[in-house]
């Protein structure tokens, strides 16, 4: 789960961290009101306005801009940020439209480092990553100078040690700031454990001409495996970017992200979902054919769950074929095929249905499929499903070797 970055500073802000003050504003009116609080609660001159969107990248898109021109100034940059399409990196050409705005003191900024906590799921621990080279350009800092990022990793027995936060901070030339550094990134650390965080970037993390550390920018994801223990986190939710679909699909239990293929993908088991892009995407890559979601109906799913997975499928404009990839084992197959002649039924299928069935009364299913008189074409395997399905959207003829001995 992503949250913006007033959101996430007002988590760290519980935690002890130190962050600038700032005043979200979700109208021009507000923001108005909000950079007037700023500079009089702070008694400085300069406002950063904030487009406030789960990308990254807001800077160089145009979403963070300065307004050293007082209130005026403040309010004519957040009428023009307010309602425009935002495009980043991350956003991808359509962009995200700018729904908030945070308006924020301005800083004296002498250094601008990078922390940031993550997940290494490989190494089962969090890992602790410090960079002198904090800003706008931390990704080609990654790609290009990767000996510029310092990583520890944490003992999750321990928790992050001090003579750990030292040795970065040392890495980092902090210098006077050495005491600040540690205390600030084991609170961050624990704010991390604390709130489930998957991810915790502080980019960057900001040396002020007086000598102090500030958390100058914030990107928290949250773990959405421990949403039960954190009720709270139901008001963090952005109704304005949320995915509709995915929204719905949360709701009927099923998990379900929308991407911007082709193929619409109905599979049993999350390893088994991604092994079904993963095939689809090597037949499909030299005809432009690709997922257009992921979508695990799990393992108990039943026939009016199918039927509402389809109907979210087809919401798509881009699905031009789907492809169900069904392995029976708590899941029954015949339960599947139920769901599957159903949704057919209602919803009106106008894009070619390719299913493969395996597992728990495969045969019993298979006969449903068959005696429904649907348009539903039965693949052999994984594989031959995969290359059926390529072939429908990209308008070929059916290759009749077998899908293991074909090109990729």
């Amino acid at each position: 789960m992503k949250i913006h970055e007033y959101q996430a500073k007002e988590i760290l802000a519980r935690h002890g961290v130190p962050v600038p003050r700032g005043v979200v504003a979700r109208t021009v009116e507000e923001a108005e009101k909000a950079a007037a609080r700023v500079l009089g609660e702070t008694g400085g001159a300069v406002v950063v306005v904030k487009a406030q969107i789960h990308a990254g990248g807001r800077g160089k898109g145009g979403g963070v801009r300065v307004a050293r021109g007082g209130v005026s100034e403040a309010t004519d940059l957040a009428r023009g940020m307010l309602g425009m399409k935002l495009v980043t990196h991350q956003t991808g050409p359509g962009g995200q439209t700018v729904h908030r705005l945070y308006l924020e003191e301005g800083l004296d900024i002498a250094r601008e480092l990078y922390f940031g906590l993550v997940v290494d799921r490989d190494r089962r621990r969090v890992a602790a990553m410090a960079s002198t080279q904090g800003g706008v350009d931390i990704e080609s800092v990654a790609s290009r100078t990767p000996e510029k990022i310092h990583t520890i990793h944490v003992d999750p027995a321990v928790g992050l040690a001090p003579y750990q936060a030292r040795a970065l901070g040392f890495a980092l030339g902090i210098g006077a700031a050495g005491g600040q550094f540690v205390k600030l990134v084991r609170s961050l650390y624990e704010t991390m454990v604390a709130e489930d965080c998957s991810l915790l970037e502080i980019n960057p993390l900001a040396l002020t001409g007086d000598g102090k550390l500030v958390a100058l920018d914030a990107k928290v994801n949250l773990d959405d495996s421990a949403d039960f223990r954190h009720p709270e986190w139901r008001e963090l939710e952005d109704s304005d970017e949320a995915d509709p679909v995915e929204a719905e699909a949360k709701l009927a239990g099923l998990s379900y992200v929308a991407l911007d293929g082709n193929v619409g993908c109905l599979v049993n088991g999350a390893g088994l979902a991604m092994a079904t892009m993963d095939i689809i995407k090597h037949y499909g890559a030299a005809h432009g054919v690709s997922p257009a979601n992921f979508l695990d109906v799990g393992g108990g799913a039943h026939p009016d769950q199918v039927r509402k997975a389809f109907s979210m499928i087809l919401r798509s404009p881009q699905v031009k074929a789907i492809f169900v990839n069904i392995f029976g084992g708590i899941m029954k197959c015949d339960v599947i095929a139920d769901g599957i002649v159903a949704a057919a039924r209602e919803i009106g299928l106008s894009v070619p249905l390719i299913v493969r069935l395996e597992g728990t009364r495969v045969e019993h299913g298979r006969q449903i499929l068959d005696q429904s008189g649907l348009a539903i074409r039965a693949a052999s395997s994984m594989a031959h499903g995969a290359q059926m399905v390529v072939d429908a959207v990209a308008g070929v003829s059916p290759d009749p070797r077998p899908a293991a001995v074909r090109p990729a």
